[in-house]
């Protein structure tokens, strides 16, 4: 037997202390009841219903021909068109809603100047979609 003062720091300890472990996880809890429902609150607004349907709705397309002597054709017509009436057509076409688009084919002997002339009629006409209609090579 012995006699003295016995220190208990010695003992080794064979159980895991659960205490600081569940105090973490009660605060954890804690905070995420308090925090979710502060997440969730919004404003209640009645919002309007849209429809996704695609509107297929095309232009209208001008077909500008111009034959090796000049002379202007709308829309396939055998009629010729003269330069104040083209401008006027195209003024009335650049008014529609949606803008048709405008394709031109010129024959391949037809000046230049007188294609520039046509562009340039479109474009002070407030065309914006203009395009150039050729045949493949052969």
């Amino acid at each position: 037997m012995s006699f003295g003062i016995q220190d208990d720091s010695d003992d080794v300890m064979n159980e895991i202390n659960m205490t600081p472990m569940v105090d973490i996880m009660l605060v954890l809890l804690i905070i995420f009841i308090i925090t979710i429902p502060v997440m969730k609150h919004s404003v209640n607004i009645d919002l309007p219903q849209a429809s996704n349907q695609v509107q297929n709705i095309k232009p209208e397309t001008l077909r500008l021909s111009v034959d090796a002597q000049g002379a202007y054709f709308l829309n396939d017509a055998t009629v010729t068109v003269t330069d104040a009436e083209f401008a006027s057509r195209l003024q009335a076409a650049s008014q529609q809603n949606p803008q048709p688009e405008l394709h031109i084919r010129g024959d391949k002997n037809v000046r230049y100047e007188r294609m520039a002339q046509a562009m340039a009629t479109a474009q002070q006409a407030g065309l914006k979609k203009i395009g150039f209609i050729t045949e493949p090579k052969r």
